[in-house]
């Protein structure tokens, strides 16, 4: 006969205790939502970097012809290019995909080095643009969430594995993981000592395609090469694998 009372009290506090974490997982939700309501600057800056870089490609590949009468020569010429690569990709304007398979088309591996510091630079740019654009995020969040504070800067005190796992994946863009990285708090040095590394196998692939193709099209359409693909394949489950990994290992640290 004590059974069912016992059985009615285990339901009713799984109940309550389930109701409780929906209730925190809404209240994050809805406090994420009410942040960007109240910040539209900032709305408008992760609308820009999430979708501008796509329509830069649409529009660089309808246009591509007048790069072709840009040749990179003088010493101005090489530091204009570098300038020029660094606002397009810090700004958002182009992914660094498709600036590395472009680069690697018109001007050949005498400009990798440029795009190697344009990226080196854009990371400043995107990062201190996405810094000032979350200036009181985690401040916001963490005042209303403080146990989100403990977890969160627990795994960012050593973010080596996050930042490099985070740029070599083919499915986040550089523009977002630099807001990503801003709105963290993660030093922009270790974003840089970090994430270059993660960077460099996309670009390579990119640049090598855009050199070893006939034409901007041809080139484009290198990159859905069954060998493109299986290699892009084997960095996103790389990516996937150790984002889940320094996640997990943190939180089996604490």
């Amino acid at each position: 006969m004590l059974v069912i009372p016992k059985l009615g009290a285990k339901l009713a506090g799984f109940y309550f205790k389930s109701e409780s974490k929906m209730t925190k997982k809404d209240s994050i939700f809805k406090d994420l939502g009410s942040y960007f309501r109240s910040h539209p600057g900032t709305t408008l800056g992760w609308i820009w970097v999430s979708f501008v870089p796509l329509l830069g490609s649409l529009l660089l590949s309808t246009r591509y012809q007048e790069l072709e009468q840009i040749a990179v020569a003088g010493v101005g010429e090489h530091l204009l290019l570098i300038l020029i690569l660094t606002l397009l990709v810090g700004l958002a304007f182009l992914p660094t995909t498709f600036t590395a398979l472009a680069s690697g088309f018109f001007w050949g591996w005498t400009v990798f080095p440029h795009l190697v510091i344009a990226y080196l630079l854009a990371n400043v740019l995107g990062y201190s643009l996405g810094k000032w654009l979350n200036a009181d995020f985690r401040t916001i969040l963490y005042a209303r969430h403080p146990n989100l504070q403990v977890e969160i800067e627990k795994r960012i005190e050593q973010p080596a594995g996050l930042v490099f796992f985070v740029r070599i994946s083919p499915l986040i863009p550089f523009a977002i993981s630099n807001f990503l990285f801003a709105s963290l708090g993660i030093p922009l040095s270790k974003i840089i000592r970090y994430g270059l590394p993660g960077m460099l196998p996309r670009t390579i692939l990119a640049f090598a395609s855009g050199m070893a193709a006939q034409s901007f099209l041809e080139a484009q359409a290198s990159l859905k090469d069954p060998q493109d693909w299986l290699v892009l394949g084997l960095l996103l489950v790389g990516s996937i694998w150790g984002i889940w990994h320094f996640w997990t290992k943190k939180k089996i640290k604490s």
